[in-house]
């Protein structure tokens, strides 16, 4: 039996320990932190239920495909909830709510300009047809080669992969509102829309087609599951386990070095960041040089606040969008000229309004995220004058008073990812996946200096978000049992 060691235990490290103990594989993970789920891990206080990285549950496909694999359904091991509304946007002078489908969101944009409601259905409709060739095609294949991209399908779509997302969006709508609504989807790919190519717009389809679902009792089910999962298929999961190096003889790879103990395997997947990854070996076994790290185009980090209110809170959804402040002068300063933002956009989830199990009877769970530029000045006193700042405009926008109500609020920074995850310049989701960016242009899930190791997650193929780290480990396992079977 073939012998896998697992680096890290989000959710592509997780997936490629399933597919891999599935293979026949001995496989041992190492976690560094006292709980499985990497970034997605939760902070359970007082009652109040928080999950601590993603919180949207997007492309419920993705997740069923990854269970079914193992002759599993999501629902063996929680219960998912469409939810109605989606998520509210607040403008200056307006929200828009975003409902469970085509028909009142349809509606929703007549309301805020005439007409749009065919554009919209024949923009999803585009956007539908691309998320099935990226889902079905393009993100199942690892980034080896530039003819991955070029399926029958993809030819005719290709002046899509030169055009953006933002020049699509406004040659059919008017309205900012609605063009910023539209552009938000991408923000999770982690770039620019104006810099995103207009393929991606099938994460449109995934927000209006597919809708936008929660595991009851929070992201961390989903964690458990997998967990749950890969130990009844045999993996062996080890945590406060950090790995201080990858050992490796003759450019073959030989184990890990964790708590000053050597573990030897045949395989070492990392899941970890990679840029860190890199650092566990010796440097000339590393593939790319901190100048190529730092010439990276990353997606944003996060201030993030994790708050427990003794009230319930008024004229709020479950996702909560704030965009009534400039969305391009905020994207620029994130990516054109990194800097603590002026006035940032900020968004904040409210998982206690759809379910009671997240909160104590008659309080509020509230998480709010502030993107900002990796690799920024973190201090307790810039975290406290932004808290203040988006506090302010909370209240302000939704018409009640909540400082007062404050139980006790921790938060999440720049340093934290640093500390907590190893994450590159404290980046919360990865490398941005821009068009020079997409693909095999992505580091890549095989070393090409040491033999039989290989990489998954976010900062590789094929990007940014939970489902495609949930395809990451799987192409990466399928990866290492070809080469088993050579």
């Amino acid at each position: 039996m073939k012998k896998a060691i697992v680096i890290g235990s989000g959710f592509s490290s997780l997936s490629a320990s399933c597919y891999l103990a599935q293979a026949g594989f001995e496989v041992d993970l190492f976690e560094k932190n006292d709980t499985v789920g990497g970034r997605a891990r939760q902070l359970i206080k007082d009652g109040f239920t928080f999950d601590i990285g993603p919180s949207w549950y997007w492309m419920p496909d993705i997740f069923e495909k990854f269970f079914g694999d193992f002759g599993k359904r999501t629902s063996d091991y929680y219960q998912l909830d469409k939810l109605n509304p989606a998520y509210k946007i607040f403008f200056t002078d307006d929200t828009i709510t975003i409902g469970d489908c085509m028909d009142t969101i349809c509606e929703e944009f007549e309301r805020i300009e005439e007409g749009s409601s065919k554009h919209l259905r024949q923009f999803i409709e585009q956007a539908q047809e691309n998320y099935d060739i990226a889902i079905n095609k393009v993100v199942l294949r690892p980034g080896i080669s530039p003819l991955e991209l070029v399926t029958k399908e993809t030819v005719l779509k290709v002046d899509q992969f030169f055009k953006t997302i933002s020049q699509q969006v406004r040659k059919r709508f008017k309205n900012p509102k609605l063009i910023s609504t539209l552009e938000f989807p991408v923000l999770f790919l982690g770039a620019k829309p104006s810099k995103t190519p207009s393929f991606y717009n099938f994460m449109n389809f995934a927000d209006f087609g597919l809708g936008t679902w929660h595991p009851k009792g929070g992201m961390y089910e989903i964690i458990k599951a997998m967990k749950s999962l890969a130990e009844s298929l045999g993996v062996t999961i080890h945590t406060d386990s950090p790995v201080s190096h990858i050992l490796v003889s003759d450019g073959e790879v030989l184990g890990i070095r964790s708590k000053g103990k050597n573990h030897l395997a045949d395989y070492v997947v990392s899941g970890a960041d990679y840029h860190h990854s890199e650092t566990l070996l010796d440097k000339k076994y590393r593939q790319y040089s901190e100048e190529y790290w730092n010439n990276k185009v990353y997606a944003p980090s996060s201030l993030l606040f994790y708050i427990g209110f003794d009230k319930k809170l008024e004229n709020i959804e479950h996702h909560n969008l704030f965009f009534d402040t400039d969305f391009e002068k905020h994207a620029q300063e994130i990516y054109d000229v990194p800097q603590w933002p002026t006035d940032p956009l900020f968004y904040a989830n409210f998982p206690s309004v759809t379910d009671s199990s997240m909160a104590p009877e008659g309080r509020e769970t509230g998480f709010f995220l502030v993107p900002i530029a990796p690799g920024l000045e973190d201090t307790p006193e810039l975290r406290e004058q932004y808290y203040d700042l988006i506090m302010d405009r909370f209240e302000k926008l939704t018409q009640q008073s909540v400082k007062n109500s404050v139980i006790f609020k921790e938060s999440f920074c720049v340093n934290d990812f640093v500390e907590q995850y190893n994450s590159f310049k404290g980046n919360a989701y990865g490398m941005a996946n821009t068009l020079r960016q997409t693909a095999f242009l992505r580091p890549n899930l095989k070393s090409s200096k040491v033999k039989n190791l290989f990489f998954t997650g976010q900062l590789t193929v094929p990007g940014p978000g939970v489902p495609p780290s949930l395809i990451s480990g799987k192409l990466v396992a399928d990866l290492i049992i070809k080469e088993v079977k050579r």
